[in-house]
């Protein structure tokens, strides 16, 4: 069984409690823990965060909507490297049922945490450390929903896709926590530290009901424009304080070496060949998905955290970036 993170007062204190087990500390600064955020789930949310060896379990491997043969049995998180070999990035964990099978598969609603705020039997969250030098660790939180349920405009739904990764990103320097990246759908927004909402040391993510795009306030986002979040639009996310979830209580834990691009398990029980996996972690967009404006209602599944800017420059994965010292909408920096 993999390494739980132990948490002192029913899992929610600032202080890290570190279990007997082979985790190097120097590895893993205490401070990375201390800071984490905490997420809010929409009153309303349907689809809770996932077991990320689950979606393996209740996919095929396909590329181009044909099953991928001669593929290792059982497929897990320790071998889902080997699909690399066999169609890269071109390959899909396609769901067994269908996104649009009736009735929904029960699988597609995750795991409910609970009143400590942890998914029990099932890691749906993942941390990952990279050392950038000069006293720079960047903390990426990672959070794995197994379908992702899109916004409606004008009545019509777009966006839904089977498997859902979103991020909060902590930059530290010499130990303070100064940034934070908020992924939300194509942009996402980044804060001072001191400026987002927090229990005791560690700040709230607001995950947006069915999206689950992370906001640093409660209440209503317009993301019909990247990089900006008003409170009025046609294409709205919601958040509120429903379901509190601390995704450190059962999380895979990670180091990642930007010069070699090597992912090492804090834990040796936790398993690391599945982040260097290719392919997308859902369904191909469906052949003939009718479209408006160039947008779907069932769309591909998205490709996983090697792919989010682990060695990003900034605490935004673009090279433009503004850093907000308020919580309000914000306009992306050119």
């Amino acid at each position: 069984m993999h390494f739980l993170i132990s948490l002192a007062l029913a899992g929610l204190s600032t202080q890290p409690v570190w279990a007997s087990n082979d985790r190097t500390t120097s590895d893993v600064p205490p401070y990375v823990l201390e800071y984490a955020p905490l997420v809010w789930l929409h009153s309303q949310e349907t689809y809770m965060p996932s077991d990320i060896q689950q979606q393996v379990d209740h996919t095929r491997p396909n590329v181009n909507w044909t099953t991928i043969e001669g593929v290792q049995s059982p497929l897990n998180l320790n071998n889902l490297d080997t699909l690399n070999s066999m169609g890269n990035t071109s390959v899909y964990l396609t769901s067994l049922e269908g996104i649009e099978a009736e009735p929904e598969p029960a699988w597609f609603r995750g795991i409910r945490p609970d009143a400590q705020g942890r998914t029990v039997d099932g890691t749906g969250s993942v941390i990952i450390i990279t050392d950038r030098g000069n006293g720079t660790i960047d903390a990426f939180y990672f959070y794995f929903y197994a379908f992702n349920k899109g916004s409606k405009v004008l009545g019509m739904e777009f966006g839904d896709h089977i498997g859902d990764w979103e991020h909060n990103m902590i930059r530290f320097v010499n130990g303070e926590p100064k940034e934070i990246w908020y992924s939300q759908h194509a942009s996402g927004q980044a804060f001072t530290y001191a400026a987002v909402e927090k229990k005791d040391k560690r700040p709230y993510a607001y995950s947006a009901r069915g999206t689950h795009a992370n906001y640093a306030i409660a209440g209503t986002h317009d993301h019909a424009i990247p990089g900006f979040n008003l409170p009025a639009g046609f294409l709205m996310d919601y958040t509120d304080r429903g379901i509190l979830w601390d995704p450190v209580l059962n999380a895979y834990t990670y180091t990642y070496d930007k010069t070699t691009a090597a992912f090492k398990a804090v834990n040796s029980e936790d398993p690391v060949a599945w982040l260097d996996f290719n392919g997308r972690w859902g369904d191909d967009q469906p052949p003939n998905e009718p479209e408006i404006f160039g947008e779907a209602k069932n769309v591909g599944g998205p490709n996983g955290p090697k792919f989010k800017g682990l060695d990003r420059q900034k605490v935004c994965p673009s090279k433009s970036c503004f850093v907000l010292p308020i919580r309000t909408f914000s306009v992306k920096a050119s």
